[in-house]
């Protein structure tokens, strides 16, 4: 279930109220008149099913509630309550297949924030698979695909595809490139640092490492690879299962590919910088080809599912997202996340 808080000017509660009332799979509706401040108005609380919960927030984003007063969402884990059993009994669908574009467009501007927290974490896993791929040490190439902080821009770019917000592509771009550059940057200083104080030299670089070389070689089972890892992870994130994104972090060879390739160039051995750099380019294409294509399908079956459902929230609220003993009425089509989706 989640929980909305919603901050209403006076003179629109009452449309408000009909739209949650007439929204299948809420519950727990609760108007609190004048209480609040800031902005002025009234506070409307209600729980509606995760499967319904899209719908009804682009609707409140299409009477313009998000502007004139305020749209908060909190994903409750544990409700015991009866009305709420049959909220989601009501609404259609399972809520672990149910997209919220609204809350995955804003988990992806802020892990597509080029910042200095995120270089940071970029820049540290990168020395920790530079160590690992110069000593052969498979456990710190896991160590440091788990710390890689990359997966947010990635997801960032398809579901900025998806939604066309061309700024939030721009944003994700941002932090993609320039993070793996500085990141890169740093650990080529690090390496060099490393080599004067005697840590590394040229010979761990040219050696076999068999527990590390498929790094530098990349071949179609790297894209394969890839390609899986960004469709777990952005089910995932659609899902909010964090555990899974774990799993993605440490299957591909993002940031140990952006290591091998600095440590590589600061030794001057370009074919194994260059290779790298192939791996690097066949991961991230092949998370974002699969991330967006991934959206695209969930957008595509929840759209049909709606449809066959007759379960769609109108701004007007008219009785379009009917309970199941009411037929839903003809009217204009829903906004889709898309028409109100931060542009980032």
């Amino acid at each position: 279930m989640l929980h909305l808080r919603l901050i209403v000017p006076a003179d629109r509660t009452d449309e408000v109220v009909r739209l949650v009332e007439n929204t299948v799979g809420t519950t727990h509706l609760v108007v609190m008149s004048g209480v609040a401040r800031s902005p002025a108005g009234d506070v409307v609380l209600c729980d509606v099913a995760r499967e319904a919960g899209d719908e009804l927030i682009s609707a409140l984003r299409g009477l313009g509630i998000d502007k004139s007063g305020s749209i908060t969402v909190e994903n409750m884990d544990l409700t015991l309550s009866a009305h709420a059993d049959k909220a989601e009994e009501e609404a259609p669908g399972e809520g672990a297949d149910a997209v919220l574009w609204e809350e995955l467009t804003e988990a992806t501007h802020e892990e597509s924030t080029f910042s200095v927290t995120y270089v940071a974490f970029l820049a540290v896993a990168t020395m920790l698979a530079a160590c690992g791929v110069m000593l052969d040490n498979a456990i710190l190439i896991v160590g440091a695909m788990a710390v890689g902080p990359e997966f947010g821009p990635l997801a960032g770019i398809s579901t900025a595809l998806v939604q066309r917000a061309p700024r939030l592509v721009w944003r994700s771009l941002v932090a993609l490139i320039g993070g793996f550059a500085v990141a890169m940057i740093l650990t080529a200083g690090f390496a060099w640092l490393m080599d004067a104080f005697g840590l590394f030299n040229r010979s761990m670089i040219e050696a076999a490492r068999p527990n590390t070389a498929f790094i530098w070689k990349p071949d179609a089972m790297s894209f394969v690879v890839a390609f899986l890892a960004g469709i777990a992870g952005t089910l995932s994130l659609t899902s909010a299962k964090s555990g899974a994104l774990i799993g993605v972090a440490i299957s591909v060879t993002t940031v140990p590919a952006a290591a091998n390739a600095a440590v590589a160039f600061s030794y001057s051995d370009y074919s194994q910088m260059s290779g790298s750099s192939a791996q690097l380019l066949a991961n991230l294409g092949g998370i974002v080809v699969a991330g967006t294509l991934t959206l695209l399908v969930q957008k595509a079956l929840w759209a049909a599912h709606r449809r066959r459902t007759g379960c769609v929230a109108s701004p007007s609220g008219e009785q379009r997202a009917a309970r199941p003993d009411h037929s839903p009425t003809s009217g204009p089509a829903e906004p889709g996340p898309a028409d109100h989706a931060p542009a980032g």
